[in-house]
């Protein structure tokens, strides 16, 4: 789970971005940081933090959701998109330990127009699925 084996680059963020998830400037939030694959998959090398527990040692659903939502609209923004959730769906198979090493992933796996469909999954150290969810994404154009 290391950038120097998989080649991976950093995706550019905007030091103003307020998002809970990976704004820079949300001093309350994840602060996610995503990288680009070879194979135009987002990835995230992270450790959250025992505050976003649900159970003690253990992350609550909520937050799960967010590191899966996270991975599925960078995976957009990784193809130059801006698009917002328009649905996710989320299985979570194992308890997401918190203060533990994860990695998430997102891709898009098909588009249409202006929908894109992704998927995404959390994992531990040792590669193993804890949570994965399916989204649809709805590109934002300007007027």
């Amino acid at each position: 789970m290391t950038e120097g084996i998989e080649n991976l680059k950093p995706m550019v963020r905007a030091a103003q971005n307020r998002c809970f998830g990976c704004g820079p400037a949300n001093p309350t939030g994840l602060q996610l940081e995503f990288l680009l694959a070879e194979d135009g998959s987002a990835v995230c090398l992270t450790t959250v933090p025992d505050h976003f527990d649900g159970h003690p040692g253990y992350l609550h659903g909520g937050i799960i959701a967010t590191l899966l939502d996270e991975a599925m609209s960078k995976a957009v923004r990784a193809h130059g998109l801006t698009a917002m959730t328009g649905r996710i769906e989320i299985d979570y198979l194992r308890p997401v330990p918190s203060g533990a090493l994860l990695r998430m992933e997102g891709r898009i796996v098909r588009s249409e127009g202006r929908k894109h469909w992704t998927e995404a999954r959390v994992l531990n150290a040792r590669g193993t699925t804890l949570a994965q969810g399916k989204g649809i994404f709805i590109e934002v154009r300007a007027r």
